[in-house]
């Protein structure tokens, strides 16, 4: 086992790397987590985050293109206001008892 630390530049070679050798071989796949040792994995998410993100980071796979945190900030907007009509509502039970 090394004992090399790795660094943000050195996670998107490996992963790029392990792309490049996956292509040749006639896969057409990503890389995977368990293509890598345990410690280049965790290097990997601790540098770049999760899988889908390190992919993305590393060129391998197109970023998502959705506007997701739009789509979170309005999801949570419902809930709260579904969760407000609800208090609302027990409390107009409660006073017609």
């Amino acid at each position: 086992m090394s004992d090399k630390k790795y660094q943000k530049e050195d996670c998107i070679l490996i992963l790029q790397e392990k792309h490049r050798e996956l292509f040749e071989s006639g896969l057409s796949r990503y890389p995977q987590r368990s293509d890598f040792s345990e410690r280049e994995v965790v290097a990997i998410k601790a540098f770049l985050g999760p899988w889908p993100r390190a992919l993305e980071a590393a060129g391998i796979k197109e970023a998502r293109d959705d506007n997701r945190s739009e789509k979170n900030k309005e999801k949570r907007i419902r809930a709260k206001r579904a969760k407000i009509a609800a208090i609302k509502e027990s409390k107009i039970k409660d006073g017609n008892k």
